[in-house]
């Protein structure tokens, strides 16, 4: 499934949509090739078109996105995996998400997964939301359960790499197990700086859903967007995608600092390291945005909500920054792994380990040059060597001049 490295200006069509409050188009006017199934009529309600919701996974994320969903009247159906039982239960029984710790709406319906089949019978919409190591898993089950027509939505973040070193962005994946069915759904994605959490309690959240149609993209905001879920579109799909996966690498290293501080006795400090995390910030970018350019996206996509918008909430917080301060402190990344954050799931980790390698295996091909993405390579070092924390600032924004 290689990618193609696109040459020159991208076409407008993949450029972000803006639209007003109201929902209306206030960009320029954008031709889209439509391919693959038609989109049916639908319900309305209040002049929005209603769906039918199938979400694969109850996981935090995709438990939080049943909030706007079913709030503009869609039909919502959450599905555990066969790891979810516990939620489905107390969602079940008590409403409760025991993660989110938030209670889930009374008109979306909770299913194990033993009856899967008969919650996306019938569903315009599924959801893939099961975590990056899950997502195989996903791609065997959409292969038995989606039907033609339907739309694939992804909430997965990661990439996956061949053995020569060539990456994938992670819907890639699901359509290779779904084989030719994959060519008879729509696909679409959501990005963007998007905290559960937040989410779920309404704070503002501003968000892309990308695709490679238009006019499911227009359905699918028209059927999320709230006064407090703000959805943009755009149709350059691995720009996003690839995005959504580097910034999740450079979040470990957003918890750097605050180790080196611990580690030192300085936490209270009155100078901290504000200007190192900043740089490693500054650098993270610029690496994603060439990424992005590398798998055949629009690098502009770095500069808005799907590149630095979305990097700069998870270096906010979270498992893979927690991660970073332990490393900081000077603990040897396998001891975290192993014993400190033993059987946590750490999804910026795993993409560091994937793209970390397969940067290593297209450099020695003579795709990448061995000066590029050096922040990614000494992360690399760090989680599959065990090497101390010293990044080579040298090597930075193109090297020192």
């Amino acid at each position: 499934m290689p990618f193609s490295k696109e040459v020159g200006p991208r076409p407008l069509c993949t450029q972000v949509q803006d639209f007003d409050e109201c929902g209306n188009h206030s960009g320029p006017e954008i031709s889209v090739n439509r391919v693959g199934p038609t989109v049916g009529p639908q319900t309305t309600f209040g002049g929005t078109k209603l769906l039918k919701i199938a979400v694969l996974g109850a996981g935090v994320m995709a438990t939080a996105l049943t909030f706007p969903a079913v709030e503009n009247g869609n039909e919502v159906r959450l599905i555990g995996t066969h790891l979810d039982d516990d939620i489905i239960d107390s969602i079940q029984l008590t409403r409760k998400h025991p993660v989110l710790e938030l209670k889930v709406d009374e008109r979306v319906q909770a299913y194990h997964f033993a009856n899967a089949a008969e919650a996306i019978e019938g569903a315009d919409v599924i959801m893939s939301g099961v975590n990056s190591f899950g997502v195989d898993w996903a791609g065997e089950q959409l292969a038995k359960l989606a039907e033609p027509g339907q739309t694939i939505l992804c909430v997965t973040k990661g990439m996956q790499a061949d053995e020569d070193g060539t990456l994938h962005i992670l819907p890639e994946v699901l359509k290779e197990h779904m084989e030719d069915l994959a060519g008879k759904v729509h696909w679409a994605a959501i990005v963007g700086p998007s905290i559960a959490g937040e989410l779920a309690v309404q704070r503002d959240t501003c968000v892309v859903f990308c695709g490679e149609e238009q006019e499911v993209l227009d359905r699918l905001a028209a059927a999320y967007r709230t006064d407090y879920y703000h959805v943009w579109t755009s149709t350059d799909f691995i720009g996003h995608e690839v995005a959504a996966c580097m910034k999740n690498i450079f979040a470990f290293g957003g918890g750097f600092a605050a180790g080196m501080l611990n580690k030192a006795g300085q936490t209270d400090a009155k100078y901290v390291m504000h200007d190192y995390t900043a740089a490693l910030f500054g650098e993270g970018a610029r690496e994603l945005k060439q990424m992005v350019a590398f798998m055949g996206g629009d690098p502009e996509v770095a500069t808005g909500l799907g590149g630095v918008g979305d990097m700069f909430v998870t270096t906010m917080g979270g498992r893979n920054v927690r991660a970073g301060t332990y490393v900081g402190a000077g603990v040897p990344f396998s001891h975290v792994r192993n014993v400190k954050m033993k059987g946590i799931t750490l999804e910026g980790v795993a993409a560091i380990g994937v793209v970390g390698e397969a940067i290593g295996k297209l450099t020695q091909r003579g795709v990448i040059a061995e000066t590029e993405y050096p922040l990614v390579r000494a992360l690399y070092d760090i989680v599959a060597h065990d090497a101390p924390l010293d990044l080579p600032w040298e090597k930075f924004f193109g090297g020192e001049k």
